[in-house]
């Protein structure tokens, strides 16, 4: 968690609790353990801790009862930075963290779906971790046309926040196909998956607020540790 990149550490908290109470695993109504308590298995201070709880409740996902404890509250709408962020570990939930690998201007090559207004795209390779288990490949192409350049130092974990802060880009829906495909030769060694070895693989399209075409991405999931959910409201 200290990568430069990342998220504020109560953020990164809150975002875990969350995508754990969508998995299931921590049920609607269940007493969180004493704050003194999960925040030393969480290996955080206490402080932090309060700031993650009060953000769960502002967001609706927690009851926080004066003299008896905090209270699960399952908000399936509830917003949440990895709310478009479908994978997660085979037990469920996972906090997701990203390794930037590469960031550049290219031509959009000819084989990814129509998008933007742009000939070319910033091309934008991580390696995603669930709870530290490295879990998907990502190659991510963001039209042009939102930004003349993006350093990589200007990069924040969860790309969908940069875009809203950075770029004033709000990602509103998108659509994903799964498919099988060979895992690309510049894997790194710490994907599970070898290059040229069959995936899963998501093709995601991404729609910015007025409707246009903004993103198009490739996410190879390791199958081993990880799995594609969605959920029906």
């Amino acid at each position: 968690m200290s990568d430069t990149h990342a998220l504020p550490l109560h953020v990164q908290i809150s975002e875990m609790l969350i995508r754990d109470i969508h998995a299931g695993r921590l049920l609607d109504g269940a007493r969180l353990p004493p704050e003194r308590s999960f925040a030393e298995n969480l290996g955080i201070s206490v402080g932090t801790l309060r700031r993650a709880l009060a953000d769960l409740a502002e967001k609706g996902m927690l009851d926080r009862v004066q003299g008896s404890g905090n209270y699960v509250r399952a908000a399936p709408g509830a917003q949440s930075v990895y709310s478009f962020f479908r994978v997660e570990l085979l037990a469920g939930g996972g906090l997701p963290t990203a390794e930037l690998l590469s960031v550049e201007r290219l031509p959009k090559p000819p084989d990814l779906p129509a998008f933007g207004s742009s000939d070319h795209a910033h091309r934008i390779r991580r390696l995603r971790r669930l709870s530290g288990t490295p879990a998907v490949l990502e190659e991510i192409w963001l039209d042009a046309g939102y930004a003349e350049t993006i350093a990589a130092a200007d990069l924040k974990e969860s790309l969908y926040l940069f875009y809203r802060e950075a770029l004033s880009l709000w990602i509103s829906r998108a659509e994903d196909r799964l498919g099988l495909a060979p895992v690309p030769d510049w894997a790194p060694p710490a994907f599970g998956p070898t290059p040229g070895a069959p995936a899963l693989m998501a093709t995601r399209i991404a729609f910015a607020q007025d409707g246009a075409r903004a993103e198009v991405s490739r996410n190879w999931i390791d199958t081993e540790v990880a799995a594609y959910v969605a959920r029906l409201a």
